[in-house]
Parts: C-alpha cells; structure tokens; sequence
C-alpha cells in the first residue's frame, strides 16, 4: 500500500499518554482524499507499554481501507529504549475520517492498492471492523435491555461499596488557537488528552493512588468545538471489574452566548479503563461501585455491556496469531498428560474474576480477562442426574448431535478407559477453510458422591495425524465440562474454554453481543441431555 502513504513522528514522551498520533490521522487522511476531512469515531485503544522520559516513540499511520466517503487509517505506536535498543508496541489503534465535499460535489474516494499479503489482510479485516461500528449503537441497546432481565450477583453486596458521587471530577477549558488545527477545530488527540486528565482523577479518587491508563472504549465525535469554545469534562467512575475500573467521561462545548444561558452542545462521550498497582507493582483490586440515583444504575449496566462488547472485538481489532501451543502426545507419558488436562481445567474453573455477561433461563455466561488472554464459563441447569449429563457429555461421537461448531468427531485412540483421542471437523467460519482438531479427552469419575464430574480436553499433536491442506488446524489450550449435582434428578453442567486465536472467532460474537449461537448451543445442549434415552445412547464407559 506504498500509495496510500505514511506518516512518522519520532520523539521523546512524557511517561503519561500523549495523544500526537491521534492528530496525524487528519493529515494522512486529507493526504489520500485530497479534500478537507473530519474524524468520525475512533476504534478501541489498548496500551500495551507506558512510554517514559528519554524514550523514543515512533508513530505510524497508514490508509488500510477506502469507502465510499470515508476511510479507516490504522496508526501503530512503538517505544523504544536508547540505552538498550529494545523496541516494543504501545498501541495500535484504528480510526474513520470522511471527507468533506466542496460545495455540491459528491465524493468518491480512490480505492486503496494493496501490494503485500499483509495489505490484503489488513483490507479484509477493515470490512469487518467496520461492520462492528456500524451495528455497535444497536447492539449496546440490546444488551442494555437484556440486562434488565437478569440480576448482577454483586448488587447486593453492599458492605465496603463506595458511592459514584465521590469519584465525580468536572474540568473546564478555553480552545485556543494552538489547540486546533487549520480549520479551527479543536484537535481530536487535544480532546482525548484533557478527557485523559479528568477520568484518571476520577480513577484515582477511587482506590487512593495513582491509575494507569489501559484502554479507551470505541466511540464517535458528536460534533465540532473551535477556537473559544469552552468545554466542559465531566468524569465519573461506571463500575468496577476486580482490577480494572471504568470511567465514563462527558464533554460539552459552550461559546459565548451558550456559556450565559448555561446551555451547552454535548460533543464527545468516551469511557476510559483503567488499572492501578501498589508499592509491590502488583495489580489493585478496586472497591466495587454503589449506584445511588437511576443514572447511576444505568451506567453501572452501561459498562458491564461496553465490556461485553469490548471483549468480542478483539478478534476483528487485533487478529492476533499465537505460536502453537499443542503438546506432542507421549504414550510413554500419558499418566501424566492426562492428569495436566484435568488439574488446567479445574484450575481454570478455580480462578476469580468472573463477570456474569449473560443469564436467560436455565444459561448463565461468564467471561474473564487476564494477560490479554479471554475465558469464558457457560453454565446451564439441567433436569437430570449429574451421572446421567456426564455420561452423555463423555462420548464425544455424540457432540455434533447437539453442537453446531463440531461437524464430525472420530476416536482416533482408545487410551484407556478414561482417555480417547479424537478427530474433530469443523464448519467453515468467516469464509475460511473448515477447521479441524485433535483433541485429548479426559474424564474422572467423582471419588465420592456428590461431588464433581470432570470431562477435560485440550489439543495435541500426533505424527500419525498431519495438517491437512483441506482444513486449517486449529487448537484448544483449555476447556471441558464439569458437572455437578444439585440433587438427585438436576445438575449443573460448566463448560469453560480459554480462547485461542483459532477459537476466538466461535466466541467473539457471542461475547460481543451481535451473536446468540453461544447461547444457542447452550440451550441444543440442555434440550439433548433431557431428551436423551439410554435405548439413543450406546455408553462408552
């Protein structure tokens, strides 16, 4: 995409944010369309390092996809230390711009020339982004309807709550003329920076020390301020997740005359994330929010949803690819295979914090977020016996009879009696080939009665069982089921899986909330376990 050019700014920073980059899209912007353009909304940001005194960061933009009036530019910011010469990635971040016509003339953007395989990927996924935009507002309001019909388990814990009005911050400041850029309007990346300022106060009234700023959620420009504006910043903390916290924060602009009547144009809304450490640089878990007036609780279910939708757009935001993770299956080793599938998913169901996204009925979906690394837990009622859902849940020959995503499942290797190895196809996603796995099934019977039922897999790697090159080989690092009894006729059955790359694109929708197959399957699932008839089922145990 050499045509399309690039833009590059390098510079020492200062430790917090500098919000520079944001600017240069602007010029790249107006570079391609050769036209005057405004910024239309910015993409979610996710900073990866701080960039300190002395170090240099490098800031890149690039055109990644043209519309019909408006374009995508991604921008990619890296920091580099001069002592050592390490480089790394703070951010990398997408925008959309649309071009202002002159007078009556309609606007027609150039397409963009892709020269590399990485310009076509970069091209593709920008469609999908874009689809993420324009379907983000309705999808907000869905899950905002959604979740009055289902309590958050945390409401009721009110002891050590701490009420939102003592995390409320209000700012106020003049644009001058170096803040804005050569129409008059005030620079985007100057907006975002004083937003910056206000939500980490905000933040820090919080837990009591000094926040670091992780993520910005998505979110559009309302409209324009210029040169003698007042803008009003308004932060507030929404809600808290263990170790992160986000901050709504609220501009408006006032010129002259609607400073006097105290009316004000409401301009730009952000929500911003962010984590603080201690003196030991470990993570803080912050004090959990107590919603006070309607408003609060709104924007108390607002960021349970914006992290909802948070989550499922990392695949289409990132795309990233992981080194393979598979273990080689060792026969002379296989005691001690197993067993490590078993104790990864228990450990997996024992860590905390798990945020409920979801309740309908009889299904329950968690998610959690550690190290940029994505689990999610469904968990399901089911009238029956918890030696009867396991039972059927073991025989993995029986998966596609209820589960969409598996199109054939083959033993491939009768281990023994508590662990087979399968052969697994998958339908086609996102117009890929189909995907197929080899999956190591474990299963443990409870020691005692009452206790838990465990189902365990994970990929593995068998010479006997190359990639095809009719599929695209993908990988599950951890997930199962683990069923439990609540008496002698129902259970409750948890399936977890830790997302891969190759997964992540099952679940992303689902998690984002523009898909319902998670809960879909959930529901296939719960109908095949109370349907099911010994006479149906021929036992593998």
């Amino acid at each position: 995409m050499a045509d399309k050019g690039s833009l590059a700014s390098t510079s020492p920073w200062k430790p917090d944010l500098n919000w520079t980059g944001i600017n240069l899209f602007l010029q790249l912007s107006e570079k391609h369309a050769g036209l005057s353009c405004v910024t239309a909304s910015v993409d979610d940001i996710q900073f990866e390092e701080v960039a300190r005194v002395g170090q240099v960061i490098t800031i890149k933009a690039k055109v990644t996809r043209a519309f019909s009036t408006s374009m995508e530019i991604s921008i990619k910011v890296t920091v580099q230390d001069m002592l050592t010469g390490v480089e790394k990635l703070v951010s990398a971040a997408f925008s959309t711009f649309v071009a202002k016509p002159v007078g009556n003339e309609k606007v027609r953007l150039k397409p963009v020339v892709l020269l590399t395989e990485q310009d076509h990927a970069e091209h593709s996924l920008a469609s999908e982004r874009r689809k993420v935009r324009l379907q983000h507002e309705q999808t907000f309001s869905n899950l905002m309807t959604e979740s009055g019909t289902w309590d958050d388990p945390n409401c009721d814990e009110e002891e050590g709550r701490v009420s939102t009005r003592a995390t409320s911050v209000q700012s106020i400041e003049l644009v001058l003329p170096p803040h804005a850029n050569h129409h008059g309007n005030t620079f985007g990346g100057q907006i975002m920076a004083w937003m910056e300022t206000v939500a980490t106060i905000s933040a820090s009234r919080l837990c009591g020390r000094y926040s670091l700023l992780k993520s910005v959620d998505m979110f559009k420009f309302r409209g324009p301020s210029t040169v003698g504006d007042r803008l009003v910043f308004n932060a507030i903390v929404n809600n808290t997740f263990q170790t992160c916290v986000e901050v709504g924060v609220r501009v408006e602009a006032f010129n002259c005359q609607e400073w006097t009547k105290g009316h004000g144009r409401h301009i730009n809304s952000a929500f911003l994330i962010y984590n603080a450490i201690d003196d030991k640089e470990e993570l803080v878990t912050f004090p959990r929010i107590k919603s006070i007036s309607k408003d609060d609780f709104r924007r108390y279910r607002g960021a349970i949803a914006r992290r909802r939708i948070r989550l499922g757009r990392k695949y289409v935001t990132s795309h990233k690819e992981e080194s393979p993770l598979c273990v080689h299956w060792d026969v002379s080793n296989q005691v001690a295979l197993s067993d490590a599938n078993v104790e990864a998913l228990r450990k997996l169901a024992a860590k905390t914090g798990w945020v409920v996204t979801s309740a309908v009925e009889k299904i329950k979906i968690y998610t959690l977020e550690e190290d940029n690394v994505v689990s999610v837990w469904v968990e399901k009622h089911v009238e029956r016996p918890a030696h009867w859902a396991y039972r059927h849940l073991s025989d993995f020959t029986k998966r596609p009879l209820w589960d969409p995503h598996y199109t054939s499942c083959d033993i491939i290797d009768w281990v023994n009696e508590d662990d087979q190895i399968y052969y697994i196809t998958c339908p086609v996603m996102n117009g890929d080939k189909p995907r197929d796995l080899l999956l190591l099934v474990s299963r443990r019977k409870p020691l005692r009665d009452n206790t838990t039922y465990t189902v365990a897999l994970r990929s593995v790697l068998l010479p006997s069982v190359p990639p095809s090159p009719n599929y695209v080989r993908g990988e599950i690092i951890c997930a199962g089921f683990l069923v439990h009894p609540i008496d002698s006729s129902a259970c409750t059955v948890s399936y977890f899986h830790q997302m891969s790359s190759s997964t992540l694109p099952y679940f992303a929708g689902n998690i984002g909330g523009w898909s319902k197959s998670i809960e879909e399957t959930a529901a296939s699932c719960i109908r095949f376990l109370e349907s099911a008839t010994d006479d149906t089922f021929i036992s593998i145990l």
